[in-house]
């Protein structure tokens, strides 16, 4: 791993960002696309900040924080709830877990991957 950045990738995670919100805010839009913006959106983050040439953990690091973050869902501390109550908690945390959740976030790391290796050549 080397510190390098890549500000196309946080071009792209603002992007995914600014989608994710509209597909919160109409309703012909199904919920899990966001989950699945949500993920690319780590994706590109991840490569934006540790950006590295090893495959395994391009997929595995950022498909790990999403699965930290919705199974931090299944605690109950005060004073993550009351985190989870505010407007950035509730983007960054979520409110509740669910199995289908994990779905998409590992269908949006394997879009985001793939369309990363794809472009790459």
């Amino acid at each position: 791993m080397s510190l390098k950045v890549n500000y196309n990738y946080l071009l792209v995670a603002f992007l995914v960002i600014f989608l994710g919100i509209i597909s919160r805010k109409t309703s012909f839009i199904p919920l899990f696309i966001g989950d699945i913006l949500y993920a690319i959106m780590i994706y590109c983050m991840v490569e934006f900040f540790i950006w590295s040439k090893n495959n395994t953990l391009k997929f595995i690091f950022p498909l790990s924080i999403c699965f930290i973050i919705e199974l931090s869902q299944l605690i109950d501390l005060n004073w993550l709830n009351a985190l989870r109550h505010t407007a950035l908690g509730y983007y960054i945390l979520g409110q509740g877990f669910l199995y289908s959740d994990l779905l998409c976030y590992t269908v949006g790391i394997l879009i985001a991957f793939t369309v990363d290796a794809n472009r790459k050549g």
